[in-house]
């Protein structure tokens, strides 16, 4: 019998989570036959911490993951069951979406995405090597010993390398509680030579939502009028459920420093690094020993699912203190632990081993994306994987490689801190690490990238049209507020009364009113109406580009600076020990990371304006001596 099986790809991608699901379907989307491969097929995109997606900068990651064609938006939308925007009172810079979601929908939802997506294959097996030949990945090993070839391989592996689950003093070799750890890849990394380290995470418990006592918590409800995630999702299905916050108490706080010295991250047991911005309760407790409380919020796991995670209470300490320190907590008296808390040790790769692009520059056709290259968070991860995807497909199909720069995208900002800077601890995404925040906002992702989507084949013809319609829309009706002038008459300053607005004595043009911190773009239709109705999307760019014309002007400004630097390219192999003028220090470092431009140069930790004027004279002048 003749039996036909796939073995040759152009990429395969190792481990089905956040950052492997975005990198697989970015590949077969851009034409380029994909295998993913998954330690357990029912654990796709898995939610192992937070049933959560999105908040403060993630959630312009994730509207930029879906501006590019990706799917964490889309797949949000449908099992999310509770929509929050924050950050609502300050300006729209910092607003971002926040969804808790059902953790089993969503990542049904995922799997049906692959299962279906042309040009991809899902397969189950744990990878336990590369086959490589001469610093050139050709493929994958799995654990039963069967060979799959591919030029390009990603490696999205999340917690799972040599991954170890604490509890106590109870170590389990896991890459999540009830699961594989990835022990032989991570070795075989460490053997090949990839500069590699500890990390450190953890998960709260979840409780019985039959056990909790609602009532001693302030409910929190949804949105009132959902805004979806995603720009192509056009209507909300899914229940929405509550969530609820609670507090700490002395009480509890005294358990958990009379027991440190149980804890696996106090008693010696952990040895990775810990996220500094998302702490465990253990950590609350001795940094922070002037607090008497910590908040508790208490989020459902699904709509079809009794347990309750404990956002606050992550832990590594044993079982039975778990119960105590729950139990002491008002209205968690009687509840029962499904699930433990626990800590979870892994290996990561320092990213200073990656190219823009996220390839290895160790291996060529190699690429890391995820917790892997020492992040935190699904956002994160996920806008890696989409970014390792793409790059993976231009490499086999010999296009210009995919960079977003800090100026076009948060995606952009997180690659560059990432493949510049380093990280030691897990690395979480802020508003404050993008300096023009204010060009990056959630409701224009599409339009600032929708060119580039279109240009990779992230995007059809359709998505391009509507985005060029919503700008053009937008340049018109800008135009039409700039010139419409009102005059003083009766109504419009009764109008401006009401709003709490001084009254005009001569004609204003409705620019100038909208100026006003108390007037809207809502407002200006009461006044003078467009002659067509404005789309909601429309008109909230033509308020904000208004509004804050200013600050936008002087953004754009401070963008054309930074380009200047980012469009001058250090040429390959540069020799640095060449150019006068650099202390040992820098240039070790610029050896080290090979900045590809001035630009990501200027941002390595140490570097000096002196220093970059420097190799600006040499850049120009090996410039001029090859022309010559």
């Amino acid at each position: 019998m003749n039996l036909s099986v796939d073995t040759h790809y152009d990429v395969v991608v190792v481990g089905a989570g956040h950052a492997g699901c975005e990198a697989a379907l970015a590949a077969a989307r851009m034409g380029c036959t994909t295998l993913l491969l998954t330690i357990d097929m029912d654990k796709i995109a898995a939610m192992p911490c937070s049933p959560s997606i999105g908040g403060m900068a993630k959630g312009q990651l994730v509207k930029e993951i879906d501006a590019l064609g990706g799917h964490m938006a889309l797949i949000t939308d449908r099992s999310a069951i509770q929509f929050r925007t924050l950050n609502t009172r300050k300006g729209p810079a910092v607003h971002s979406t926040r969804t808790q979601n059902d953790k089993a929908l969503y990542s049904r939802h995922m799997k049906t995405v692959l299962e279906t997506c042309p040009n991809l294959d899902l397969k189950q097996g744990m990878v336990n090597a590369l086959i490589m030949e001469n610093h050139q990945v050709k493929g994958i090993v799995d654990a039963t010993g069967y060979e799959y070839f591919a030029p390009c391989v990603i490696i999205t592996t999340g917690t799972f390398l040599r991954g170890t689950v604490h509890i106590g003093a109870t170590r389990i070799d896991a890459g999540r509680a009830g699961e594989f750890s990835s022990i032989d890849l991570g070795r075989h990394l460490s053997d090949i030579g990839f500069d590699m380290g500890r990390m450190k995470t953890g998960t709260p418990p979840r409780l019985h939502a039959d056990s909790i006592d609602f009532s001693s918590f302030c409910r929190h409800m949804s949105d009132s009028a959902p805004v979806p995630f995603s720009f192509r999702t056009s209507a909300i299905t899914t229940p929405m459920l509550p969530s609820f916050m609670g507090h700490t108490n002395a009480r509890t706080h005294e358990i958990v420093r009379n027991n440190l010295k149980h804890s696996a991250l106090y008693g010696g047991h952990i040895k990775g690094q810990s996220a500094r911005y998302c702490p465990s309760f253990e950590d609350k407790i001795v940094k922070f020993p002037d607090r008497d409380s910590h908040h508790i919020i208490l989020e459902y796991e699904g709509i079809h699912t009794k347990e309750i995670y404990a956002s606050g209470l992550g832990n590594s300490l044993p079982i039975e203190i778990q119960y105590q320190v729950v139990r002491s907590v008002k209205g968690l008296e009687q509840a029962r632990i499904m699930r433990p808390a626990y800590a979870i040790e892994y290996d990561y790769v320092n990213p200073l081993e990656l190219f823009p692009t996220l390839e290895t520059k160790r291996i060529k056709g190699l690429f890391l994306a995820g917790q892997i290259n020492g992040t935190s968070g699904y956002e994160e991860a996920g806008g890696q994987g989409l970014w390792a995807g793409i790059n993976a497909a231009c490499k086999i199909q010999k296009r210009p490689a995919f960079v977003l720069d800090r100026s076009q995208a948060y995606l952009g900002v997180m690659i560059d801190d990432l493949v510049t800077r380093g990280t030691t601890e897990p690395y979480r995404m802020f508003t404050s690490r993008a300096e023009y925040r204010l060009m990056l906002r959630e409701d224009n992702a599409d339009l600032r990238l929708a060119e580039t989507a279109y240009e990779y084949g992230l995007i059809d013809a359709d998505r391009l049209g509507l985005c060029r319609e919503i700008q053009e829309q937008t340049r018109r009706e800008i135009q039409r507020v700039r010139q419409t002038v009102v005059k003083p008459e009766p109504a419009v300053n009764q109008l401006l009364a009401a709003l709490n607005s001084p009254p005009v004595s001569t004609g204003v043009k409705l620019e100038q009113l909208l100026k006003r911190a108390e007037i809207d773009y809502q407002n200006l239709l009461v006044l003078a109406p467009p002659p067509e109705p404005v789309p909601d999307r429309v008109a909230r760019q033509v308020e904000i580009e208004i509004k804050y014309e200013g600050y936008i002007t002087r953004q754009l400004n401070e963008i054309k600076k930074f380009k200047h630097l980012e469009r001058i390219h250090i040429p390959a192999r540069f020799d640095y020990g060449s150019v006068h003028g650099l202390s040992n220090e820098i240039r070790e470092k610029l050896k080290k990371i090979q900045p590809e431009t001035l630009g990501q140069a200027s941002r390595i930790d140490g570097m000096t304006p002196a220093a970059i004027s420097v190799m600006m004279v040499a850049i120009a002048a090996l410039n001029a001596q090859k022309s010559a």
